[in-house]
């Protein structure tokens, strides 16, 4: 698999760039706004590389930052979305903007994408909002920002309540996160010392 490439930009148009690495061109698939982002022909140019292998053809897709090749293939895990589809979603959105809009749950922005339907952008949601990296700590985030406002109505102070929170955050481990819930019956145990 060819995970990254590193050469001199000898062509480029919408959507396609062609990479001379000592003597072999390489034609990669990147989106529209990333061929307008490099430089001009001849310069030197790095591409974090997505290979994708069919049967009948080997492609590959490029992306200046190893966060955006990391969503589309997140993106290919979804049903009914192959490379040409993810494309033009990075196309129309950096991948942070694309990930802001999974976390709002904006299906009506996801469906401006030229392919994209409400039903595709409505599986595109449920089937990424706990996948894609930066939804998920947001989501933490706002859990125990839940979780401290609570405490803090039951007349607990905020200082008080936000030491109890981490240690059962610590408690309950960041990756299996029991929810509210949880973290509130651990940070009351730790409140009041049961």
């Amino acid at each position: 698999m060819i995970g990254a490439l590193r050469g001199r930009l000898i062509g480029k148009k919408t959507g396609m760039v062609l990479i001379d690495v000592k003597g072999v061109g390489y034609e990669v698939f990147v989106p529209a706004s990333e061929t307008a982002a490099l430089p001009e022909q001849g310069a030197e140019v790095f591409l974090h590389i997505h290979t994708h292998v069919k049967e009948d053809a080997i492609k590959l897709y490029g992306f200046s930052s190893d966060h955006e090749k990391q969503v589309f293939g997140t993106l290919l895990g979804v049903n009914g979305v192959g490379p040409r589809l993810a494309l033009n979603i990075l196309s129309a959105f950096s991948g942070g903007a694309f990930e802001e809009a999974v976390g709002k749950e904006d299906a009506a922005l996801l469906s401006t994408v030229p392919g994209i339907g409400k039903k595709t952008a409505a599986r595109i949601i449920l089937e990424l909002r706990q996948k894609l990296p930066s939804i998920t700590h947001g989501m933490k985030d706002a859990t125990l920002e839940d979780a401290l406002s609570a405490l803090v109505n039951l007349g607990y102070r905020k200082a008080e309540a936000g030491r109890a929170i981490e240690k059962a955050r610590l408690k309950t481990g960041d990756n299996d996160a029991p929810g509210i819930e949880g973290l509130l019956r651990e940070a009351l145990r730790e409140l009041t010392g049961r």
